[in-house]
């Protein structure tokens, strides 16, 4: 496996793989890996001869007064974790060479309607930062396919949308949510969490799926269960965004007789901003 910083080096790479007709797989991440980006690994081997692990700390992701400087930068076990992986080959690359022109002047891309609400309304700019970071890596890797985590739900249907919209030659695959065996989403942020706030912290992934077994025996007001979810999970002390119930495939309002159905949920608990998500068939 080897590990490349610039993109003269990948692009020599790339170009070898592509001479031999080779697929080209894509995990973007921050790195701070977890079970669940080596899932993400093992999923786009399935797709690709060939998987490229990115891992950058995107500055322009993240808000005033977010965790950007806080955030974990762990290159070294990373390291180590992709070697036991199917990954070919690490792009770490620097702010630099993401960001030619610099962060302020950088040419941004921006995906209406599904980020306006949710995680786009709490956090502004946010996908912004990461849609123009993907959209980067996209021209840089070439990939055939490019694989993310259902966990970020809001996330991987705005990344599609820009794909389609831009006519990009990208499948995007979304992977399943890996947790732990208590039912928390494994993320990189549950390293923010106290031993008293680890112990609380399924309850969110308990409280979406209460509502998903209500969706699932034909119950359909859904101001009622969001609101009933919020209120269990603010009475055990979580600071909740939102609860929401929407249509799977775009985020809108459902109707009794929708299709899928997604509920969506982001608190804060202490340090950690914890998102989950649930999808049920109707």
């Amino acid at each position: 496996m080897r590990v490349i910083h610039s993109k003269q080096d990948l692009a020599e790479q790339l170009a070898e793989w592509q001479h031999n007709e080779e697929h080209i797989a894509l995990v973007p991440t921050m790195g701070n890996l977890h079970a669940g980006h080596i899932a993400l690994v093992e999923l786009a081997r399935e797709h690709a001869e060939r998987v490229v692990v990115s891992l950058f700390v995107n500055p322009t992701q993240f808000g005033d007064g977010e965790d950007f400087d806080d955030y974990p930068r762990t290159l070294e076990r990373d390291k180590r974790r992709l070697k036991k992986t199917p990954a070919d080959l690490i792009f770490a690359p620097d702010v630099d060479t993401m960001y030619p022109f610099g962060v302020e002047n950088a040419t941004t891309i921006s995906v209406p309607g599904l980020t306006k609400d949710f995680c786009g309304a709490s956090r502004p700019g946010h996908f912004d930062g990461v849609t123009t970071v993907v959209l980067r890596l996209f021209a840089l890797v070439q990939p055939d396919v490019a694989v993310f985590g259902q966990k970020d739900y809001q996330q991987q249907l705005v990344i599609r949308r820009m794909a389609a919209d831009l006519n990009l030659p990208i499948s995007i695959i979304t992977g399943e949510t890996i947790r732990e065996d208590d039912g928390l989403a494994l993320s990189s942020r549950n390293s923010y969490l106290t031993d008293e706030q680890r112990h609380l912290a399924p309850m969110l992934h308990e409280v979406l799926s209460s509502v998903g077994s209500e969706l699932s025996n034909g119950r359909r007001n859904f101001k009622e269960l969001e609101a009933n979810a919020n209120q269990r999970l603010s009475a055990a002390g979580f600071d909740v965004d939102y609860v929401a119930i929407r249509r799977a495939e775009n985020l809108e309002f459902p109707d009794r007789d929708c299709d899928d159905l997604v509920i969506l949920a982001a608190a804060q608990l202490g340090a950690a901003r914890l998102i989950d998500n649930i999808v049920v068939a109707i």
